[in-house]
């Protein structure tokens, strides 16, 4: 197991404001608190959508950190944001890493939360909550996708804890809220309930425009046609939502799984064909 610590741990902030400018979305205010940072702001798409791929410059997030993130997108504005690389949590000597993520996406505003995979090292210790507040015309499509304990060299996470909180609100009213606990330990690893002995996890969840109809076929596309090694589910819920879960061993696999799910959505609600972020080439 990998034990990280620092003599001061980081405090890390990273707030930003997006702003449509004629057919432009830009960055109206940006600051930043180490180990958090922006690249410059891509758009291999169209000048309307603006990617912005955000950096741990630390390296792997260690117990005791706190970190702060605060995205705004104001009306009309469109975001894709993503990570350079895979988040790494490394293990801890009981030391908690919390981090917590607030977004509020205004009047016909979308943001596509879209990170590259996180590795939960054993022994990690951490907590995230993001709350996402919504519009009542916005949008939001974002996943998450975890490795538990560096399998490929034979870990497990056997110790340790994993909490998260995801809410989604719309106009004060709460569309979802999703709180999952996984303690470290052979029986949770490999309980059915839990992970069932997969070290893979995935969650997606698109709050959109589609009519009923239009969802339910969505729905069915997916049921019928993926196939695979791992587990794959996926809900329509109310609000013209869905959500899609993976269990399995395989990042690549819930991957390619999500990314075809958002070319289908990007062509569904824009009639767009989606452009992937360079980073995840």
């Amino acid at each position: 197991m990998v034990v990280l610590s620092h003599d001061s741990n980081w405090h890390g902030c990273l707030e930003l404001v997006y702003e449509k400018q004629e057919d432009s979305t830009r960055i109206l205010r940006a600051f930043n608190q180490a180990p958090l940072k922006v690249q410059r702001s891509f758009y291999p798409e169209s000048k309307a959508v603006c990617h912005t791929i955000s950096l741990h410059t630390a390296g792997g997030i260690v117990g005791g950190d706190r970190l702060n993130q605060s995205l705004q997108l104001n009306p009309q504005s469109r975001v894709l944001m993503t990570t350079a690389a895979a988040s790494k949590i490394y293990g801890s000597n009981t030391r908690k890493a919390i981090q917590t993520i607030e977004v509020k996406v205004k009047e016909k505003a979308i943001l596509e939360w879209l990170p590259q995979s996180a590795i939960i090292f054993n022994g990690a210790i951490y907590q995230q909550k993001m709350r996402v507040d919504l519009a009542r015309d916005a949008g939001f499509f974002g996943w998450e996708i975890l490795r538990f304990g560096r399998s490929a060299r034979g870990e497990k996470f056997l110790r340790g804890e994993w909490r998260s909180q995801l809410e989604i609100w719309r106009e004060g009213k709460l569309l979802w809220g999703d709180r999952q606990w996984f303690p470290g330990g052979e029986e949770t690893y490999n309980h059915p309930h839990n992970l069932g002995g997969s070290p893979v996890i995935g969650q997606l969840i698109w709050f959109s425009h589609l009519d009923r109809e239009k969802n339910a076929i969505f729905l069915d596309r997916f049921q019928t046609n993926n196939r695979g090694k791992g587990e794959f589910g996926t809900t329509q819920m109310q609000g013209n939502s869905l959500l899609c879960r993976y269990r399995g061993a395989s990042v690549a696999e819930v991957k390619n799984w999500f990314i075809q799910i958002w070319k289908l959505y990007r062509q569904s609600d824009f009639g767009e064909t989606a452009v992937e972020p360079r980073v995840w080439l």
